[in-house]
């Protein structure tokens, strides 16, 4: 089994799902940053390809994106760090997340395959089309065992959250909001009404939040409405800040999963 299913299958709510930017702060911390992710109790992890042009990422993503680009970081040389890492025996799930264009250049069968081959689990790309990924690239994905996750926003119709749902095998990312990543604004009742409909609507698969998750107090409140909740940019600026992440990295997960 699929280490995401299997993580949904034995956890079903409060599941901490961690994102940060290959190659930042520094081009040779991703294996370190994923180690300490595991040890410090994130049941999954997303490490981001960093892309030129992040147009669902806000100012700390799309800055930790520029600066990991800057250090020297590229597809080729992620795949070759995390094939010298330790992932396929991690107990935590681990998935890309990036944009379509690196991996196009790349080659979708020649991703797929080096991802199995490093232990990746999923796969987030948020502009790769439902009806691409059916009508071309679903049979390679299936054939690596590499799950796509896709995202849905409040203005995702009914009827494509529900095909959404039918094409998906992992777990649903609902978008808190129409904004970039980063934001932290506080969950109206817009938003809460959003996440109630999805609720209602009774899909098959796990649902997890992400977009303005930013400390314990905010997770708690998305996990009220879904599987659990993605963490990205507070992450970022809190391992941009660090002296020493073997010893922040603990205390950050800490502080959001602290009862």
């Amino acid at each position: 089994m699929n280490r995401i299913q299997g993580l949904f299958s034995r956890k079903k709510e409060n599941i901490l799902s961690i994102y940060f930017t290959a190659g930042f702060p520094n081009l040779n911390d991703t294996s370190l940053i994923i180690a300490e992710l595991e040890k410090s109790g994130a049941d999954m992890i997303e490490v981001g390809i960093p892309f030129s042009d992040p147009l669902a990422d806000g100012p700390v993503i799309q800055h930790s994106s520029e600066v990991a680009l800057k250090n020297g970081m590229s597809l080729k040389l992620l795949f070759d760090q995390l094939s010298k890492s330790a992932i396929k025996n991690s107990k935590s799930a681990i998935l890309l997340m990036g944009y379509l264009n690196p991996v196009l250049q790349y080659g979708i069968e020649n991703f797929c395959k080096k991802a199995k081959e490093c232990g990746i689990d999923g796969v987030i790309l948020p502009d790769l089309p439902l009806s691409e990924y059916v009508n071309e690239y679903k049979s390679v994905f299936e054939k690596y065992g590499i799950l796509n996750i896709f995202l849905i926003t409040p203005q995702t119709s009914e009827s494509r959250i529900r095909m959404i749902d039918e094409y998906s095998n992992g777990f649903i990312y609902m978008v808190s909001s129409a904004s970039t990543t980063g934001g932290n604004k506080d969950m109206d009742d817009k938003t809460e009404k959003y996440f109630q409909r999805i609720l209602n609507m009774k899909l098959k698969n796990p649902l997890m939040i992400g977009f303005g998750i930013s400390n314990k107090e905010s997770f708690e409140k998305a996990c009220g409405y879904a599987n659990g909740a993605i963490i990205g940019s507070a992450f970022i600026k809190a391992i941009e800040k660090s002296k020493d992440l073997e010893k922040d990295i603990p205390g950050f997960v800490k502080g959001i999963k602290k009862r």
